[in-house]
């Protein structure tokens, strides 16, 4: 019975930030009416309006939104693109308020460029590590050695969590820093403000919560070498 609890427990802590942020976007993206416009075109406007040059909006093919600084773009989804949602706009603010942050130079935006390439080797090494592992237990038959593999993954997959919490900083400035003053400067009506926090905090924890996510992968991985 313990041990059912220390899973449940364990799946929790791994699994339950990714879908409490699944859950808050979803919540909140529902259209509404009498809202002035869409995620991109709220994009556009505070790029002209806070003249961020050279930076433009892309709609995605994939459910994922991101600024990238190399290529100065804004990639928002489809339902953040074309919504006109809370979820929506907090997410194009959310977006845009990174694009400020790496145009003005701000020390904050550092760290994106510092860890986040990091973090992405380290768990393409666990994840390469423990695809080998089977064959390195196949090869030398030591148990130990395969533990050993499997451990050097596992640590890899962890740290890239813990490299990933290390951008938090700046995730929280671009949504509350820049995101959400931009917005209650008459964007949104007072009322619609806790769900928008809501939302912000959650575009806030979207990579630690998928860093998190993925760790779960390694008890596939782990049933796989057993």
């Amino acid at each position: 019975m313990i041990y059912a609890v220390v899973l449940l427990l364990l799946l929790a802590l791994i699994y339950g930030p990714s879908l409490w942020v699944k859950h808050v976007i979803h919540k909140h993206n529902r259209p509404l009416e009498g809202m002035p416009g869409t995620g991109a075109e709220l994009a556009k406007h505070l790029i002209d309006r806070f003249k961020l040059e050279g930076v433009t909006v892309e709609e995605t093919s994939r459910d994922q939104d991101y600024y990238s600084p190399s290529e100065k773009k804004v990639g928002l989804s489809p339902e953040v693109f074309h919504g006109k949602s809370l979820s929506a706009v907090a997410i194009a603010a959310h977006e845009v308020g990174h694009a400020i942050q790496y145009v003005n130079k701000e020390p904050i935006s550092e760290l994106r460029d510092r860890y986040s390439g990091r973090a992405r080797l380290i768990r393409n090494i666990g994840i390469w590590v423990l695809t080998c592992a089977p064959l390195i237990g196949a090869v030398s038959r030591s148990p130990a050695l395969i533990g050993l593999v499997a451990a050097a993954g596992i640590v890899a997959m962890l740290a890239s969590v813990a490299f990933h919490a290390l951008i938090l900083p700046e995730e929280f400035d671009a949504s509350f820093g820049k995101a959400l003053p931009i917005l209650e400067e008459g964007y949104l009506p007072e009322a619609y403000f806790p769900a928008v926090r809501q939302v912000l905090k959650a575009c806030a924890l979207t990579y630690v919560a998928g860093a998190l996510a993925d760790v779960l992968s390694v008890w596939r991985w782990l049933a796989v070498l057993r």
